[in-house]
């Protein structure tokens, strides 16, 4: 090991890591509930890297701040790159098959598309609300879907990740 990197070096891509991955499942999230936009299965599936890899990438900037062992602090910030790369091949078919480069899975739709406001109009709901489809892009900015957009916060979050494991600041 390089003796000018110490553990606290490795705090701050930790501290990135876990504060980027939060911002962009939150961000989702806020699309979800704020802007009306109903993910489709792949889209849940896409979050799932985050929602496990945010308290791993919590355990590693606790083991750099209090002087874990390196080795734990590496490991921690190789799975969360890993998961992260895990995320950008999602994201990749995700986009595929909003582009139509390929099918995308045959049950490629959510099971609860909204939430009725009422008992009332539960059944009605029921039999008018279609769920979104996989291969149709709900939103495009610049070009790229809310998949594409992930493809390249995971891979950005993974090279910060990679980067912080060998030890040189992100």
């Amino acid at each position: 090991m390089n003796s000018s990197v110490t553990p606290k070096n490795r705090l701050l891509p930790s501290l990135l890591l876990a504060l980027g991955m939060a911002g962009t499942v939150g961000g989702a999230l806020g699309f979800q509930h704020i802007g009306g936009y109903i993910p489709c299965a792949l889209c849940l599936l896409q979050r799932d890297p985050y929602y496990y890899g945010i308290p791993v990438a919590v355990l590693a900037a606790a083991s750099a701040f209090f002087g874990g062992p390196a080795w734990l602090t590496r490991s921690l910030l190789v799975i969360v790159g890993v998961m992260m790369l895990v995320g950008a091949g999602l994201g990749v078919y995700h986009s595929g098959v909003e582009w139509h480069f390929w099918e995308g899975p045959a049950t490629c739709s959510t099971s609860a598309p909204g939430i009725a406001r009422d008992a009332g109009s539960l059944l009605s709901e029921l039999s008018t609300t279609k769920p979104p489809s996989c291969s149709d892009a709900s939103f495009r900015f610049l070009g790229l879907s809310f998949a594409g957009w992930n493809v390249i916060a995971s891979l950005i979050l993974a090279a910060i990740a990679f980067g912080g494991a060998r030890g040189k600041r992100a």
